[in-house]
C-alpha cells in the first residue's frame, strides 16, 4: 500500500496483517491506524537506568527493563520435567525471578547473565520473592545469528528512550512498537486541526511531528514537546466542548424564581436554632441571584462533610416554592432519601405540614417517593405532587418513573451527582415545561483543575467553613498484620465509647454471601492470591460472638429490602443499636450525632475520597469523633502511604489532590457513558493545570469569534473524535 492510500482511518488489517490486527482489536480495542497512533507509550525506559523492581505491586501487569543476573534449572516436585528460574535485576538491588515451567530449559541459551531485556507479565509472590510466571520477553542488543529474529523485533528500541506501551499478555509492548513503526512509515499524518495562530501563540509543534516523536523520540526534549502538544489537543477539545455548552445553556429560557419578602424562606430563617455561617450566607446569595434570572441556573455546590449544604439547598427550594414552583431533590439511595425527608421535615416543622392542624401560614408539604412505597401511599404522594400541594419532593430514581408528574417543577437538586447517569438526571429535568434550575451538590472536594475541566460548564460555589459545634475527628491507621494487638485495642476502644453512651460504625468493603466478582472467585481458588475483601454478613456474627459480644449490633447493606434498611437506620438513629456493621451505604448523608467511632476494615480497599466521606459520619455531635483504618497493607507500600495520608489530615481538598494524583487519569471525563473509546490519554489534571487554563482561555476566545466552529471544520471534527457526542451530553447535563 502506498502512502497516498493509507490514512488514519485505514483498518490495521491492511497494514500489519490480519492475525496481528485481530489481536490488537480483541485485546486493546485498536482497529485503525489512528487508534494505534493515539495508543501512546505509558512510559519510556532508558538502558542503564533503574526500573525500580522493588516498587512493583503484586497482581500488577508490568513490563520491566532488567538485566539477567543468573539462571538455575531444577526438577519440578509435583510433575515431570524441569523448571527454569532466571533472576533479573535493575542494578539498584531489586531482583525479580522469572519462572518457566514445562521443559523450557532451552531458553537458558538466550537468557545469559549480563543480557538486558524487556520482560512482561503479572507480578506474583512466592516465599517472599517477587516473580513473573512464564513472562513474555524480548532481548536487547542482539549479537549473533541465533538472535537475528529478536534483533529485528527490537529495532525500534535502538534509540536511548525505549517506549513501553499499555499492553496485554497476547500483545506485548514490543509487538505494539513494531506495528507502530509500520504505521508511521506507511500512513500520511492527519491534517493539523489546531489553528495556526493558536499553535504559534502557544508554541505548539505540528500534530504529525508530535505523533511521530511520542512513539520514537529523538531526545527527551522532543518527547516533551510531543507530549505537550497531544495534551493540549485533549485539553482544548474538552474546553471547547464545555465553553460551547455553557454558552448554549446561557441562551435557554427559564422561569425566574425571585425571592419573596415575608415568605416561607424568611419564616424558615427566623426559626433556625443557629446562625448560618458566613459561607452559607454568601453561597445563598449566589444561588438566590441565579434563581431570579430568566436563564436556568447550573451550579455546583461543593463542601466538606458537615459543612451545611443541605440547609443551603433547602433555602433555595423554599425560594422556588415562594415563587409558585416546586423543587425536587434526587438522592442516590433510599437510606439517604429517607434521611433527607426526615431531616427536612424536622427543620421545617409546621412550615412543612400544610393542611395539617398545626401547620404554619404559607406552609407547604414535603413528600417522599421511593421504589418501596406502598400502593396507597404512592397514589397519595403522586396526587400531592401533581396538584402542586407538595412544594418539596424528595426521592431516589423512582422520581424519574412515568406517572410522577409535577405541577410546576422549578428546581432540581441532585445530591452526590457522580452516582447518577446522564439519562437519570435528564429524565427528571424533562418533567418541567421549561428547563428547571439545577443545583448539584457534592461532599467530595474537587480540586481546582477538576472543577475547571470536568465541571467547566457549571458555576462553582464552595462551603469550606464548618458550622459551629462540629467536633474534630481523629484518624489512625491500625496495621493489623504487623501489630495484631493494635486491632484488639481498636475493639476495646469501640466498647469504651459504647459504655460512655455513644454508638459506632464498622464498615466492610463488600456485602458477602459468596464471591462478589470473578477476581474474588479466582482468589478463593488460588491460595497464593490476595484474599477476598471482608464482608458484612461474615464479619457481623464474628464480632457478635467475639470482641463485641453483648453489644446490640445491626447490619446494613444494599441488598436488604428498603423497609428493613429504613428500620435499621431508624433503630440506630434512635439509639436502639450500639454498633452498625455496614457497607459504604453509610458513606453519604447518614447523620447520627451520637455516633463517635468508626472502624473501617480492609481500609486499603477504599479510595481516598471514600474514606474521607466515611469518617464524616462520626463526630457530628458534641463529642469528638474517632476513625480507625484497619489494614494488612505493609509499611512502605503505596496502599499504606495512601492510608497514612488520610490519617494525617482532615483537609478534604488536600486529600482530593492526593486522590487525583494516585488515580489513573487517562480519561479526564470519568467513566465512559457510551462505552465508546476515547482518545483522552495524556492529560493530567494535577500536573497540567496551567496548560488546561491556557486551553480554556483560547477556547473562550475562539468560541466568541466562531460559536459553531464553522470556520474551523477540522477542529470541530477533532473535538468530536476526542470528546464523543455522548460525553458532550454528559458534560452538558452535569
Amino acid at each position: 500500500m502506498t502512502s497516498d492510500q493509507a490514512t488514519v482511518d485505514t483498518p490495521l488489517g491492511k497494514l500489519v496483517g490480519a492475525k496481528t490486527a485481530k489481536a490488537l482489536a480483541t485485546h486493546l480495542d485498536l482497529h485503525t491506524a489512528g487508534d494505534l497512533l493515539y495508543h501512546v507509550p505509558r512510559r519510556y525506559d532508558e538502558r542503564g537506568e533503574h526500573t525500580d523492581i522493588r516498587s512493583l505491586d503484586v497482581g500488577e501487569q508490568v513490563t520491566v527493563l532488567a538485566q539477567v543476573q543468573r539462571t538455575a534449572v531444577r526438577p519440578m516436585r509435583q510433575r515431570r520435567g524441569n523448571l527454569l528460574e532466571v533472576t533479573v535485576g535493575d542494578g539498584s538491588g531489586g531482583a525479580l525471578t522469572l519462572t518457566f515451567f514445562g521443559n523450557q530449559v532451552w531458553r537458558e541459551r538466550d537468557l545469559r547473565p549480563g543480557r538486558w531485556g524487556l520482560f512482561a507479565g503479572k507480578v506474583t509472590e512466592f516465599r517472599g520473592r517477587r516473580q513473573l510466571n512464564g513472562p513474555e520477553y524480548v532481548l536487547l542488543g542482539a549479537g549473533d545469528e541465533g538472535e537475528v529474529a529478536a534483533s529485528e523485533e527490537v529495532e525500534e528500541f535502538a534509540g536511548a528512550l525505549i517506549p513501553v506501551y499499555p499492553a496485554a499478555a497476547a500483545v506485548p509492548t514490543w509487538v505494539i512498537a513494531r506495528c507502530v513503526r509500520v504505521v508511521l512509515d506507511t500512513v500520511d499524518p492527519p491534517a493539523d486541526p489546531v489553528p495556526a495562530t493558536v499553535r504559534s501563540s502557544r508554541n505548539l509543534v505540528g500534530l504529525g511531528a508530535a505523533l511521530r516523536e511520542v512513539h520514537r523520540p529523538a531526545s527527551k526534549e522532543a518527547l516533551y514537546r510531543a507530549r505537550r502538544r497531544l495534551k493540549w489537543d485533549e485539553a482544548f477539545a474538552v474546553q471547547l466542548t464545555l465553553v460551547r455548552r455553557k454558552r448554549q445553556a446561557a441562551d435557554r429560557p427559564a422561569r425566574p424564581r425571585p425571592g419573596v419578602d415575608g415568605g416561607l424562606r424568611d419564616a424558615f430563617d427566623a426559626r433556625l436554632p443557629y446562625q448560618l455561617t458566613v459561607g452559607q450566607r454568601e453561597v445563598g446569595i449566589e444561588i438566590a441571584t441565579d434563581l431570579a434570572t430568566a436563564h436556568p441556573m447550573h451550579r455546583l455546590l461543593q463542601g466538606e462533610v458537615g459543612s451545611g449544604k443541605t440547609v443551603v439547598a433547602l433555602r433555595a427550594m423554599l425560594q422556588v416554592v415562594d415563587a409558585g414552583g416546586q423543587a425536587a431533590l434526587l438522592a442516590p439511595t433510599e437510606v439517604l432519601a429517607a434521611q433527607h425527608h426526615r431531616g427536612i421535615r424536622d427543620l421545617l416543622g409546621s412550615l412543612g405540614r400544610a393542611g395539617e392542624l398545626d401547620s404554619a401560614e404559607h406552609a407547604t408539604r414535603v413528600e417522599l417517593v421511593t421504589g418501596s412505597l406502598g400502593a396507597a401511599a404512592r397514589r397519595r404522594a403522586l396526587g400531592e405532587i401533581r396538584s402542586g400541594a407538595a412544594g418539596i419532593v424528595l426521592g431516589t430514581h423512582a422520581l424519574l418513573y412515568e406517572g410522577v408528574d409535577f405541577a410546576d417543577l422549578g428546581l432540581v437538586v441532585v445530591d452526590e451527582q457522580h452516582r447518577f447517569g446522564v439519562e437519570q438526571r435528564d429524565a427528571l429535568r424533562a418533567k418541567a415545561e421549561q428547563p428547571p434550575h439545577v443545583l448539584v451538590m457534592t461532599a467530595t472536594p474537587i480540586p481546582r483543575t477538576v472543577a475547571m475541566t470536568v465541571y467547566g460548564d457549571l458555576e462553582v460555589s464552595t462551603l469550606s467553613q464548618l458550622p459551629r459545634g462540629r467536633s474534630p475527628i481523629a484518624s489512625h491507621v491500625v496495621p493489623a498484620a504487623e501489630k495484631p494487638a493494635f486491632l484488639d485495642r481498636a475493639w476495646r476502644r469501640l466498647r469504651e465509647e459504647v459504655t460512655a453512651g455513644h454508638q459506632a460504625y464498622v464498615v466492610c468493603p463488600r456485602i458477602g454471601d459468596g464471591p462478589s466478582s470473578d477476581e474474588e472467585a479466582a482468589a478463593e481458588e488460588d491460595d497464593t492470591a490476595r484474599r477476598p475483601p471482608l464482608a458484612v454478613t461474615e464479619v457481623a456474627p464474628l464480632l457478635a460472638e467475639g470482641p463485641l459480644h453483648g453489644l446490640r449490633i445491626g447490619v446494613l447493606h444494599g441488598r436488604l429490602p428498603a423497609e428493613e434498611k429504613d428500620a435499621v437506620m431508624r433503630s440506630f438513629a434512635a439509639g436502639d443499636l450500639d454498633v452498625l456493621v455496614a457497607t459504604t451505604v453509610v458513606e453519604v448523608g447518614v447523620d447520627v450525632p451520637n455516633a463517635t467511632v468508626m472502624i473501617v476494615l480492609d481500609a486499603d480497599r477504599f479510595g481516598v475520597s471514600q474514606l474521607h466521606q466515611l469518617r464524616g459520619r462520626v463526630g457530628r455531635g458534641s463529642a469528638a469523633g474517632l476513625c480507625l483504618l484497619v489494614t494488612e497493607a505493609m509499611e512502605g507500600s503505596s496502599a499504606r502511604e495512601r492510608l497514612d495520608a488520610v490519617g494525617s489530615t482532615t483537609d478534604g481538598f488536600k486529600l482530593a489532590e492526593l486522590d487525583l494524583e494516585q488515580r489513573r487519569e487517562g480519561d479526564v471525563l470519568g467513566a465512559t457513558q457510551s462505552g465508546r473509546r476515547s482518545h483522552l490519554r495524556l492529560l493530567s489534571l494535577l500536573r497540567d493545570a496551567d496548560l488546561i487554563r491556557d486551553a480554556r482561555t483560547e477556547a473562550i476566545n475562539l468560541v466568541e469569534e466562531d460559536p459553531e466552529l464553522v470556520r474551523h471544520p477540522a477542529l470541530a471534527a477533532s473535538v468530536a473524535a476526542l470528546v464523543d457526542a455522548d460525553r458532550a451530553e454528559y458534560l452538558e447535563k452535569g
